[in-house]
């Protein structure tokens, strides 16, 4: 009685839609007014001081594990809680134990390889054939996820103002895509960086069949091993999650670092407008040692290093659009995942994409674009926007 009490107390004021919650004694309630959107079956309770400990990593390994079954749409109720300010997910009294990492180099290879190293097959199967893993930019709306990926790597090669013959640094390349378009259509000379030996793999067999080999190069190492090397430009999309606040100052140094004396740089990565954040379910079970800093965080760390802010673009909505599709593309490969992996796994993978879509429709998390110059701001760019479009 006092689990169904704790729980009705939980669930009432967790949505502002309605919703309808079946319990693990098959009596169902509703809570909010209208016909329920969503409908949430507990198969068995869990137990009160998991959820107090942690409620989102309580409730997430719970549907996991089939012990929750959820019917409508998961990014809309997760949605719907973000939206309530009453919810789990605002509760501090729901967040007593919270994860916390280290960031040595041989911290930070395990991590992203926990990751990104789930076999480039498995990225196939719901990325682009660009194999894009970050957010796209859709110029019209409409666009598909494909030409929406290519526009971004031209976004951001455009922003920097970039001019043949000189060189560019990717750091956290991913599969490639970016530093790839720079060499072939840009004229640069190019370094790729990563930490995963899938993605090292996979862009030195492109750099090759691309007949790059004289232009590109891909290192599999941590960044912070650059030391003494320098660029006319930076780019590092989706990687400053990764390096742990308490690096956070370091990177964006590192980055002064790389960059030459009139150096620019292209910096893309998830980020609060509120302060950082760390979840306890994404930090076990899909990003370990990730932290997404808040957006006066960033902008103090790109100060201190003494780098100036040409310009700063939000693509939140972009990135919700980008994840929307890419759970749409796993959606119809659930049957191969689930061969590949496992349904614990599918089910994971899925409230993975469909919560972080909820993210950022809700402004609980934005996609930012900072573009840093190595002296006063705007130094040896155009005078206007025009020229990034």
């Amino acid at each position: 009685m006092l689990e169904k009490t704790f729980y009705k107390e939980l669930l009432k004021n967790s949505f502002d839609i309605p919703i309808a919650v079946t319990y693990w004694d098959q009596k169902t309630e509703q809570y909010g007014q209208g016909d329920p959107e969503i409908h949430i079956t507990f198969h068995e309770a869990i137990p009160i001081k998991k959820i107090m400990n942690n409620a989102s990593l309580a409730l997430g390994e719970a549907y996991m594990d089939k012990k929750i079954e959820i019917e409508g749409s998961i990014e809309q109720l997760i949605l719907a809680a973000y939206r309530n300010k009453d919810s789990f997910l605002y509760n501090k009294k729901l967040k007593r134990i919270m994860p916390t990492r280290k960031h040595t180099e041989s911290k930070n290879q395990e991590y992203i390889q926990d990751h990104y190293d789930l076999g480039n097959d498995f990225y196939k199967l719901w990325l682009d054939e660009t194999m894009t893993y970050s957010c796209a930019y859709f110029t019209k709306g409409n666009e598909d996820l494909k030409q929406a990926q290519i526009d971004k790597v031209h976004h951001i090669l455009q922003k920097l103002n970039s001019q043949p013959g000189q060189t560019l640094v990717d750091i956290g390349c991913g599969w490639g895509t970016l530093m790839l378009t720079a060499a072939k259509e840009y004229g640069l000379k190019v370094t790729g960086i990563t930490l995963s030996s899938e993605q090292y793999k996979y862009v030195t067999q492109k750099i090759q069949d691309l007949g790059l080999t004289d232009v590109a190069e891909v290192i599999l190492t941590d960044y912070r091993e650059l030391e003494g090397r320098q660029w006319d430009y930076v780019v590092s999309v989706g990687m400053f999650e990764h390096v742990g606040q308490e690096n956070l100052p370091g990177y964006f140094q590192d980055i002064a670092n790389f960059m030459k004396p009139n150096g620019v740089a292209l910096i893309h990565g998830i980020t609060r407008q509120g302060v950082g954040a760390l979840n306890a379910w994404i930090d076990k079970w899909i990003f370990p040692g990730g932290y997404i800093p808040g957006l006066s965080e960033n902008i103090d760390n790109v100060l201190h290093a003494n780098l100036q802010i040409g310009d700063l673009e939000m693509l939140r909505r972009h990135y919700q659009k980008t994840l929307e599709i890419w759970e749409q593309n796993f959606q119809k490969h659930l049957p191969e995942v689930t061969a590949m992996m496992d349904e614990r796994f599918t089910r994971m993978w899925d409230l993975y994409l469909q919560g972080c879509a909820a993210s950022f429709a809700s402004g609980n998390i934005d996609v930012v674009q900072y573009l840093l110059t190595k002296g006063p701001s705007g130094q040896g760019l155009p005078l206007t926007r025009d020229y990034m479009y």
